[in-house]
């Protein structure tokens, strides 16, 4: 059997990588991970043991959107306590970024996209286990 850790990080193809990073930072608080070592490409941005590593497109023509009957990965979702769920939200107001919020019965997520067009989950199991 394999013993694994977790997920170190996902490969995320961006337009601009730099853009990119600068609102991954500033949106989510990720920090800057590996540049010394890798450069520009790809640009690694993490928190914990966790990163995305973005990637340029090599074309001009992007395809944002799969349908929802193609095989892709549907969202990335972050965890967080309930103190910071809850100030996720207020920071994304802040910020002008529009969310939706879900209750999933055992935990609450907000839904948001990145400049990419990439949806994001933010979510908490706290809100929950306090409601149970």
């Amino acid at each position: 059997m394999i013993k694994l850790d977790g997920i170190d990080h996902v490969a995320l193809r961006v337009r601009d990588v730099a853009v990119s990073v600068a609102w991954y930072e500033r949106v989510l608080g990720l920090e800057r991970m590996h540049e010394r070592a890798w450069g520009e490409c790809p640009a690694v941005v993490g928190i914990g043991s966790t990163a995305l590593a973005l990637f340029p497109v090599p074309t001009e023509e992007v395809d944002t959107r799969p349908g929802t009957h193609a095989l892709a990965i549907r969202h990335i979702a972050f965890r967080a306590g309930a103190q910071a769920f809850l100030d996720a939200q207020r920071h994304l107001q802040k910020l002008g970024i529009t969310f939706q919020h879900q209750d999933h019965q055992i935990a609450h997520s907000i839904y948001f996209r990145d400049p990419n067009g990439h949806e994001l989950e933010i979510t908490t199991y706290e809100i929950a286990q306090r409601e149970a």
